[in-house]
């Protein structure tokens, strides 16, 4: 094949800049090399397949794609395994190189796992086209920044069916994840099969949905199902913590040397069903450790039945060599040298709400590194349940599971990024370079809601396009007025008793004024004041008058909180009120109104992605978005972690979308 590049020999051009198609890909690709071609590039017709490996799942894709195998074709698609691609940096084991033309594919890769990789960048660049499939002629050479992509459920505290799991992880492979961390024991029921123990599986020793567990037959279905998706198992067995089911059953903790003789007939059964997996992780976090010896022998019992072992930091304080890899799950976890390193900190999609934090995590980099190497292996998200949710759909909807994923997806591929405790959760101002690479994602991801997830929860449509003027905080002195200046070019202002409070213009859906977890992550005020109130407003144009849904929200309920529920008749414990043309929206009924707060009382519509959306009537030209946002103090009996937030923007009715036409200006802006 001749191929011509573009400017210089292998002269690299943005992925950004790119014709259809090779602009939607995600993961972006590292670097492309445009070629010249047909304009159609390769068409799907009659097609001689030639592969060193996966000839059945090529043969699959081609069939899919409306191509016929014929070994005397013209065209011809090959896959070849080959001992290195140039200019791969790092994860050599998964780097692909692709060359598509008029009458050939040609993938490189240096093992079958990049060839399965350029498998999904392949799929992805199949556009069809007026009853055929066509693939853009171009060249890619791509490889991961990190080794390790993954997303982790809780399913000991809930429970995830087989056919739900192999779903989620079927999706997520064609974006690159390549790791299930599946979490199986908790206090609240031990979700393993267990034929040595089969009491650990009694209704009695569960504490929520008893009967709730993986036969070993389905593991090792699940297992068989990863790697044919190329997605690394890690099975969590919590120890010695998190372990109240385990005493249920046998009246004995962990640590006892009964309880470690059982433990240990237990890990033999769980190496049995995840044979072939890499990994097992042992927990090791938030418990007293009284046995001294507890650790380090469950370690070695695992590493002579021929698997590694991970562990939770903080938790046992290991020396170099006596783990296999670390799981930094809090701001307090370290570094080990010589011992690789997983980066869930921050990273827990329990606390995450629908907007503001797939912007943190997208612009986050992984454990503070532009790649990964020895010591930082990768990433997982971590889908904790503290709180019991109705279904699994809402585990994956209010836990904004899918755009998380996706974003975690592409910054562990790329790498780069600034760590989330500098850069916060705001969308940077527009024009940025940032502003710019969060839209283009964005966009993509958006693209995928509609190809690949239509079917799936997904509370999330664009918001680089929503803009707010929000008051510096100031305390309260019941005196309000609003105040508009006169003039455009000048900031809108609040005046209060004798005080102007300043205002600044900022972007997205949903915006945090003081985070989750408070000053370690950067919200909108850098010294955010208790006992205050803020305000925030926009205009929004509508070209007719139309009645479209509204996604409000004034506090995220986190699925690892017992916070509880407003008072009916009020959005929040704070008092946030919101008036859309000088008419105040009251809150839905709550479903959870007046419960005493526990775990096992599941969130019911206290979040806006768990319920429809509030029907509002928009008139054509401006309309006018009002909030008032007050603050108590940043610990509370009601709420423990205080997100002083809010989400409102506009969609369709049945809350699928976002409405098409909408300009969100606050100064009545047309450009904006």
């Amino acid at each position: 094949m001749k191929t011509k590049l573009v400017a210089i020999l292998f002269c690299l051009i943005p992925t950004t800049l790119l014709n259809a198609g090779i602009q939607d890909l995600l993961p972006k690709p590292v670097y492309y090399m445009a070629t010249e071609a047909s304009p159609k590039g390769f068409v799907f017709g009659e097609v001689h397949l030639i592969a060193d490996c996966l000839q059945q799942e090529y043969g699959d894709w081609i069939k899919e794609a409306g191509g016929e195998l014929h070994y005397d074709a013209m065209q011809t698609i090959e896959v070849r395994l080959v001992p290195y691609i140039r200019m791969v940096e790092v994860n050599k084991e998964e780097a692909y190189h692709i060359a598509i033309d008029k009458y050939r594919v040609v993938v490189e890769a240096i093992t079958p796992k990049g060839a399965y990789w350029a498998l999904q960048t392949l799929k992805q660049l199949g556009n069809p086209k007026r009853g055929e499939t066509q693939l853009e002629a171009c060249e890619i050479i791509d490889w991961p920044a990190f080794r390790l992509r993954g997303f982790m459920h809780d399913t000991g505290r809930g429970y995830l069916s087989i056919d739900e799991l192999k779903k989620e992880i079927e999706l997520l492979s064609r974006f690159k994840i390549n790791t299930f961390h599946w979490h199986l024991t908790e206090n609240i029921g031990w979700r393993l099969e267990s034929k040595r123990y089969p009491q650990l599986n009694a209704a009695a020793n569960y504490e929520r949905l008893p009967g709730k567990y993986y036969t070993l037959k389905e593991v090792r279905e699940l297992v068989e199902f990863c790697k044919r998706h190329y997605v690394n198992v890690i099975p969590e067995i919590d120890m010695p913590g998190h372990s109240a089911a385990f005493t249920r059953a046998f009246g004995t903790e962990m640590q006892t040397p009964e309880g470690m003789k059982i433990l240990k007939e237990l890990l033999d059964e769980v190496c049995d069903a995840f044979v072939g997996t890499e990994y097992i992780h042992i927990g090791t976090d938030e418990v007293n450790i009284t046995n001294k010896d507890f650790v380090p022998e469950m370690v070695k019992y695992l590493r002579d039945k021929g698997k590694k072992v991970v562990s939770w930091n903080p938790g046992w304080k290991y020396k170099s060599g006596e783990i296999d890899m670390l799981h930094l799950w809090s701001s307090r976890g370290k570094e080990l040298e010589g011992v690789p390193a997983i980066d869930s900190r921050y990273h827990y999609a329990n606390h995450f709400d629908s907007f503001a934090d797939i912007v943190g995590l997208y612009n986050s980099s992984i454990a503070d590194q532009k790649q990964g190497n020895e010591t930082y292996a990768g990433a997982i998200i971590a889908v904790w349940n503290d709180r019991a949710l109705p279904t699994e759909k809402d585990i994956i909807l209010q836990n904004a599971f899918y755009p998380s994923m996706l974003a975690l997806a592409e910054r562990t591929w790329i790498g780069g990024g600034e760590y989330i405790t500098r850069k916060g959760t705001m969308i940077d101002a527009p024009g940025t370079k940032e502003f710019k690479d969060f839209e283009d994602f964005e966009r993509r991801m958006l693209y995928y809601k509609k190809k690949v997830f239509k079917h799936e929860p997904f509370a999330y449509v664009k918001q680089t396009n929503v803009r707010w003027r929000i008051t510096d905080a100031f305390p309260n002195t019941g005196d309000e007025s609003k105040i508009f200046c006169p003039e455009q070019k000048l900031q809108a202002a609040y005046v209060v008793g004798d005080t102007i409070c300043c205002t600044k213009v900022v972007t997205g859906a949903g915006i945090y004024l003081r985070h989750t977890w408070g000053s370690t992550i950067p919200a909108f005020y850098t010294n955010p004041q208790s006992n205050s109130t803020s305000y925030a407003w926009t205009f929004v144009y509508s070209p007719k008058k139309q009645t479209v849904g509204a996604w409000i929200e004034f506090q995220n309920y986190g699925r690892s909180e017992f916070d509880a529920p407003p008072a009916q008749g009020k959005w929040d414990t704070r008092g946030s009120r919101i008036w859309i043309n000088d008419t105040e929206i009251l809150p839905p009924k709550w479903t959870n109104g007046d419960t005493k707060i526990t775990p096992e009382v599941p969130l019911g519509n206290e979040n806006f992605s768990a319920r429809p959306p509030v029907k509002v009537v928009l008139n054509r030209g401006w309309n006018k978005v009002f909030m008032k946002l007050p603050v108590k103090g940043f610990s509370s009996s009601d709420v423990r972690l205080v997100k002083w937030m809010f989400t409102c923007v506009f969609v369709t009715p049945d809350g699928k979308d976002a409405v098409e036409g909408l300009i969100y200006s606050p100064d009545q802006n047309k450009k904006d």
